[in-house]
């Protein structure tokens, strides 16, 4: 029996299962391969090859909902698994808006960008994964790289439901990345790269190498510049790690617990007029394209903000009921969690404004923020951590920041935006997309 066999007629022994006892329920089955490797020193360090299934079940009997998973698939596993669900629900608050509802689904992620074929050889690997390491310390003042290594994964999805939905989903991806400890004259800075593709051939170990090793050694002389207003502009990354500690104010899960502060806020103004973000549910090379969320609904785009005004917040059929507005098909669930919300590709559109434009005048370019999630409070929007970049004018590193703190409002900030450009960019997880961005202002406090 293959291993997807096995998957399917496990989904159908645990949707029997709930069936008979007049329940509702979605199962996800999950298999997935897992290879990586990390140097030390000119060896390997790490050579780990894993492999794993989990099968998880959501069951709903008389308006009451749980879940349970087990990562076993012999028929007493499955049996205790539906059995715990089934009497965790009794338990459970009575909520008529969660359903198993969608009906019918038959939807495979076809694009073959998504799942290609790989031909490099476990060799190629791990002399890739050797000149990472290499690479780095062969350089001057590059005293080692204590974060590097190479890694791919290979994932098979199915979703099925008791109302007759069964979706599949196969995806391959694969990463390496390496950081440099830099040090020269009694000083330390250190930096990295990544890069990411669908397959080996796809990877640039030369970027990971050059541009954390490049970083490093520009940032080694920071020093914190005097505190006041400056205008900021984020690396791509960094923007990146700013947003995602904000996604609850694009929840509607959050919404419906009342802790999403945009929660009344559709379709007046919350940000810039120069804004404008939409989730994408295929972008070219993208790293979450999925034909169906976790509910079996098919993926769609959402505009979310449109020039500067709330247009939506991202749904699943549970709180699109309990507002009583369109499912925007953004169900989160892995086969071990409850059902949530979750976006695909963030995607920032471009503005008009041109390099020159955005970099005019002086700006403080920030590169790397510290302790960012622990740093941001997603309610008040309150936000203060450490940071490290480059004080620029006219487009020009003038000198190197670090030791600095950036503070300030997430929902103030995107209110003052002074330029967006007109060049779109991917940040290395293929999922947030977005121009250079010019903010008006934030506090910086240093020396």
């Amino acid at each position: 029996m293959t291993d997807q066999n096995a998957l399917q007629q496990a989904i159908d022994y645990v949707l029997d299962r709930v069936k008979a006892q007049d329940a509702a329920a979605d199962v996800i089955a999950n298999r997935s391969n897992n290879f990586s490797l990390k140097a030390n020193q000119g060896e390997l360090d790490e050579y780990k090859v894993t492999s794993g299934q989990v099968i998880g079940v959501r069951v709903i009997k008389d308006q009451r909902t749980a879940t349970s998973y087990s990562e076993s698939l012999d028929l007493a596993s499955l049996d205790l698994m539906v059995n715990n669900a089934l009497i965790n629900a009794q338990y459970s608050q009575q909520d008529p808006h969660q359903n198993i509802s969608c009906l019918d689904s038959r939807l495979a992620t076809i694009e073959p960008e998504v799942y290609q074929i790989e031909t490099a050889t476990v060799d190629e690997k791990i002399d890739l994964a050797l000149s990472l390491e290499q690479g780095v310390v062969s350089k001057p003042h590059a005293t080692s790289a204590p974060y590097n290594g190479f890694a791919e994964s290979d994932n098979h999805v199915i979703l099925a439901n008791t109302q007759g939905t069964l979706c599949s989903h196969n995806e391959r991806s694969t990463y390496c990345y390496a950081y440099t400890l830099y040090e020269k004259d009694g000083k330390q800075a250190m930096h990295g790269g990544m890069s990411s593709g669908r397959v080996f051939s796809q990877l640039d170990p030369n970027y990971c190498i050059n541009h954390g090793y490049e970083m490093a050694q520009a940032l080694l002389d920071g020093a914190p510049i005097a505190s006041k207003h400056y205008s900021v502009i984020f690396t791509l990354s960094a923007l990146s790690n700013l947003f995602s500690a904000y996604g609850m104010c694009l929840s509607g899960q959050a919404a419906m617990k009342g802790i999403n502060p945009w929660r009344d806020a559709l379709f007046t103004p919350i940000a810039s007029s120069l804004l404008t973000i939409t989730d994408t549910a295929y972008v070219n090379g993208g790293f979450a394209i999925k034909a169906f969320d976790s509910e079996g609904f098919a993926t769609r785009d959402t505009l979310l903000i449109s020039e500067g005004k709330l247009q939506s917040l991202l749904h699943n059929s549970h709180t699109a009921s309990y507002f009583g507005i369109e499912n925007t098909a953004n169900a989160s669930r892995s086969a071990k969690g409850g059902l949530g919300v979750g976006g695909s590709h963030t995607v920032i559109q471009t503005g008009n404004s041109s390099e020159a434009e955005i970099t005019v005048g002086e700006y403080l370019e920030l590169v790397e923020l510290q302790g960012v999630h622990s740093g941001a409070d997603a309610v008040s929007g309150d936000f203060s951590f450490g940071a490290s970049g480059f004080l620029c004018r006219d487009g020009q590193r003038l000198q190197a920041v670090r030791g600095i703190t950036v503070a300030g409002n997430f929902y103030q900030m995107i209110k003052e935006i002074d330029a967006v450009g007109n060049q779109l960019d991917n940040d290395y997880s293929r999922s947030f997309y977005a121009p250079k961005i010019r903010f008006t202002r934030l506090n910086i406090a240093g020396k």
